[in-house]
């Protein structure tokens, strides 16, 4: 039986890390055989394109990021996610496409459409089967990030750059509402684990 994709979202500081172990654990305490992954990243390749992407001394125009962020993906895609399913394993990925649409679509402005088209070309009709979308106000995401770590290309960005990332966020939502369910990040981690349960029950 094929297994399934699981996509966790949302801005830097939103919880992703932190309730992506538990959801790990929570699946594998039901028997699920459990693959967790990143983006981008995930393969030899991946990571080596993750370095370039996030390090801060790095200036790129934003669609040469948006093509690393495919290539990255379609890597990942063939050597990792693919294979995962099908050997039945549910796959847990920190961010995917939905984070480009969001970062490189919202944040820098790279027209939806194109996107699209990458979308379809990388992913072949491969599509998540469950999208967890971590919703938090930016200015509490940049604090929590900034406690925790010094901060990446991305995460130094201004407070427009991240509204505009998280309106994106949000606009992907009401496009896949079947398919993205939106937590609200800013309750404790327990109402977060409670509601992330009762979307894998229905899962």
């Amino acid at each position: 039986m094929r297994g399934k994709l699981i996509t966790l979202e949302g801005i830097d500081g939103a919880g992703k890390s932190t309730h992506m172990a538990w959801l790990a654990a929570h699946l594998r305490e039901n028997g699920r055989a459990v693959r967790e992954t990143r983006e981008p990243g995930g393969t030899a390749l991946g990571e080596r394109l993750r370095e370039i992407l996030l390090d801060a001394q790095n200036k790129m125009h934003a669609e040469t990021e948006t093509l690393m962020m495919f290539a990255a993906r379609r890597e990942h895609l063939q050597l990792v996610i693919e294979p995962s399913l099908a050997r039945g394993e549910w796959v847990i990925c920190d961010r995917f496409t939905d984070a480009t649409f969001a970062y490189q679509g919202g944040g820098r402005g790279v027209d939806w459409e194109r996107l699209r088209v990458l979308e379809a070309w990388a992913q072949r009709g491969l599509e998540p089967d469950l999208t967890l979308l971590f919703d938090l106000a930016p200015e509490i995401g940049r604090q929590r990030a900034q406690d925790a770590r010094a901060a990446d290309r991305f995460e130094q960005e201004q407070g427009d750059f991240y509204q505009r990332v998280r309106a994106a966020y949000l606009r992907r939502a009401a496009e896949a509402p079947s398919r993205i369910k939106v937590i609200d990040a800013a309750r404790t981690i327990e109402q977060v684990r409670q509601h992330l349960a009762d979307v894998m029950r229905a899962l």
